[in-house]
């Protein structure tokens, strides 16, 4: 029996739980190997392959029909995805693997498998080019055997086989496939990895790709052990949900080894953005961050998230959380209030103190400009804005985008009247009295804490 039916066959178990088994199909080589085999195993009527039409060339129509015509033979359903790839970006590449796995994250369903084409020389390759960007373990252990995307998973059957296997099993069963030639193209640092590179490695160490694949599952189970431990320190660390993000106990931090604090950033990064920080951004963490004065709110930002610190903590903030300003506006209370610039502002009926609002009232929403002052509810005299937020420790970066609460002038010789700022107080002369309809506030930023859709 072919290497690449047995390669399937081991993973036969996960394979029957599958609601559907999905295989990423593009029309080259591999996966129409990947494809063909998994409906000799599997079955035609288990099978859905997805072909991702990236519109990057004039030959992306005729590759869809390519492949329509292939699963036809084969009798398996063909999902024809197309999509547009930021033409704009620093990597065409990434840009294009981003909006492929959105696609695929759409697809799968609770139960589902998504099967992808990757070989051992896709893995020697990957190790390579992570190696040359200084990469650690994590970067070194290469492409996953599986993982979780969207509701589903994905995994990558052939990934212990080399390329000379699956060209192989192509001969034998006449496969026709197409030849992207951007492939060729060494300009690309991959392709000149898969052309330049590994052949003169191979010509020395004919099993080099084996010997880097071994290297890889090496630094998996070195990335296992880091990760253990990075979730041992976070115990210790007592993550809080902020507001916006999370926070961690910043003595308890400080009290780790340097190795330990790089560790546990990475893994805390890991678990609540989209992207991992590089090493530049963990260092300046530790250079800067940590050791900054009391008085100081440092920033380290990447393209996933940045670091902040306040009060004793240390502050993990979303990215794009920052890239609408935030504007004036009317509210109708009764209606929560979606605020420009991030964030959502609601009034709940509620017993007990809380803000007195007219029936139908409308109220006027603003931002810091400077200079505001306000009397809290319960204090004996006005202060300034700035000086509350401190006493209150609202973290600095959000001073400016707590929404204020004004009441409209309701004559021409009358000012606007601040009656609450955000959830955090209502002002003198404001607050129900027992009898009043009460309101408690709430500005939430939750879904600023969200990983962006990339």
């Amino acid at each position: 029996m072919s290497v690449v039916l047995l390669q399937l066959q081991l993973h036969e178990s996960v394979l029957d739980r599958a609601r559907q088994v999905y295989i990423g199909y593009s029309g080259g080589l591999d996966s129409h190997v990947l494809l063909h085999s998994a409906v000799a195993v599997l079955g035609a009527e288990r099978v859905t392959a997805v072909h991702i039409n990236h519109q990057l060339c004039e030959q992306a129509g005729a590759w869809a029909e390519h492949c329509s015509e292939v699963c036809g033979g084969l009798g398996v359903y063909l999902q024809v995805h197309v999509v547009d790839v930021c033409q704009q970006a620093s990597s065409i590449e990434n840009a294009a693997r981003q909006v492929r796995y959105q696609v695929f994250e759409q697809v799968l369903a609770e139960g589902d498998v998504l099967l992808l084409a990757h070989h051992q020389d896709d893995q020697a390759e990957t190790v390579l080019y992570r190696l040359l960007r200084s990469s650690g373990p994590r970067g070194l252990a290469g492409i996953p055997l599986t993982r979780a995307v969207g509701r589903g998973s994905l995994l990558r059957p052939l990934l212990q086989l080399p390329r000379s296997e699956l060209s192989g099993y192509a001969s034998e069963h006449q496969l026709q496939w197409i030849e992207d030639p951007s492939n060729v193209d060494v300009k690309h640092d991959r392709n000149y990895l898969r052309h330049q590179v590994a052949p003169a490695l191979r010509h020395r160490w004919p099993d080099f790709s084996a010997r880097i694949a071994a290297s890889a599952s090496l630094c998996q189970q070195a990335e296992v052990l880091n990760r253990d431990l990075a979730a041992i320190d976070l115990t210790a660390l007592a993550e809080t949900p902020e507001r916006l993000g999370w926070s961690v106990d910043l003595s308890v931090l400080l009290a780790l080894s340097p190795l330990r604090q790089a560790n546990f950033l990475r893994y805390w990064a890991s678990l609540h953005c989209r992207s991992a920080p590089g090493h530049h951004s963990v260092m300046a963490v530790l250079d800067s961050v940590l050791v900054a004065r009391q008085d100081r709110v440092p920033l380290v930002v990447w393209p996933g998230g940045e670091w902040r610190r306040f009060n004793g903590r240390l502050f993990l903030l979303p990215s794009g959380w920052r890239e609408s300003a935030p504007l004036a506006c009317e509210w109708q209370p009764d209606l929560p209030l979606k605020l420009v610039g991030g964030g959502t502002l609601v009034a709940s009926p509620a017993s007990g103190p809380g803000l007195k609002l007219l029936p139908g009232e409308r109220l006027l929403i603003k931002f810091r400009r400077g200079g505001e002052r306000c009397h809290p509810a319960g204090r004996v005299a006005r202060s300034s804005l700035k000086k509350l937020l401190q006493e209150y420790r609202l973290e600095p970066w959000l001073r400016d985008r707590i929404p204020l609460i004004y009441r409209p002038a309701s004559t021409d010789q009358e000012a606007e009247q601040l009656i609450a700022v955000g959830d955090l107080w209502v002002c003198q002369g404001f607050a129900a009295d027992e009898g009043d309809c009460a309101y408690r506030l709430r500005w939430d930023l939750a879904a600023l804490s969200r990983p962006p859709r990339c």
